[in-house]
């Protein structure tokens, strides 16, 4: 893709996530993550019921009077989108693949976090981390993170997200909300999931394509494993071989959705072809009860 066609598909994306921030998102994202922690705010008299652990003792011996320390939550936020590029996530059986509907999705979050004065990050990676800007404010920078999701062409084919939460880990100073965008598709993640969440507000984005989950009857289909390049000759015709296939594909993403439950992590299910704000909006009225 040249950059004429980067930049053209930009501004696209650009006023389509900015009209849904706007008309839908408005207000859902505000409300649902929580700031760093406390910040000071001011002093004041002390009033009938306030914490006496929060009394400021020189103000008071200077002014005579019991004077209070007031704290607020402090509401900026740093948003970091970590979104997996191997292989697999150029497949796609609708209008868009995996790896356009996973940039759209960050556009969205992107959009609506600067409109809250908070900071947003990208981590491109595969098997190893192959891009990373740091979290930054402001509209230009956000269309730097869409440019980049848009243009940028990996140089490995795998992916491992373990080694690239690890690397979050490392490189974020302080507490995130960390929107994990991916397929999925790996080993065992357990562990650096929950090691992860520990860390950060982590937040998973699963998106699958509806041909990973059924397959339709069209005769021989040669299918190739786009991360190792391991090809097999199937026979869709078999209508035993596709309930298998479906059953399998199912069952593995029922397990992905059960372990991110046991772990408390929230998660954004997505198909390609489908509308992805509805279950953002459903993610994030869900937090806003909880907390």
């Amino acid at each position: 893709m040249n950059t004429r066609d980067i930049l053209k598909k930009v501004r696209r994306i650009e006023i389509m996530t900015n009209r849904m921030v706007n008309e839908i998102m408005a207000g859902e994202y505000h409300s649902v993550f929580k700031g760093r922690g406390m910040e000071f705010d001011e002093v004041r008299e002390y009033q009938p019921g306030d914490d006496v652990r929060l009394i400021d003792w020189n103000v008071t011996a200077r002014t005579g009077a019991p004077h209070v320390k007031r704290y607020v939550e402090e509401r900026e936020l740093t948003v970091m989108l970590a979104v997996d590029a191997s292989s697999s996530s150029q497949f796609g059986s609708r209008e868009k693949m995996k790896g356009e509907t996973a940039a759209e999705i960050c556009a969205v979050l992107a959009f609506s976090a600067i409109k809250n004065n908070d900071q947003v990050g990208l981590m491109i990676f595969t098997d190893t981390v192959e891009k990373f800007i740091p979290p930054k404010k402001g509209s230009k920078h956000v269309l730097r993170v869409i440019r980049e999701l848009i243009g940028y062409e990996p140089q490995s084919h795998k992916t491992d997200i373990a080694g690239a939460l690890e690397h979050l880990n490392r490189v974020l100073r302080r507490k995130s909300v960390v929107f994990l965008v991916s397929d999925f598709l790996t080993g065992d993640l357990e562990r650096p999931l929950s090691i992860a969440n520990r860390r950060h507000d982590l937040i998973a984005v699963p998106i699958v394509d509806p041909r990973e989950l059924e397959l339709p009857s069209i005769g021989f289909l040669e299918l190739e494993d786009a991360e190792t390049g391991e090809t097999i000759l199937i026979d869709t015709r078999s209508a035993g071989f596709r309930r298998e296939f479906s059953s399998r594909s199912r069952g593995e993403q029922q397990g992905l959705s059960e372990m991110l439950k046991r772990l408390r992590i929230d998660a954004i299910h997505v198909q390609t072809g489908e509308d992805y704000i509805q279950p953002m909006v459903r993610l994030f009225r869900q937090r806003a009860k909880r907390y």
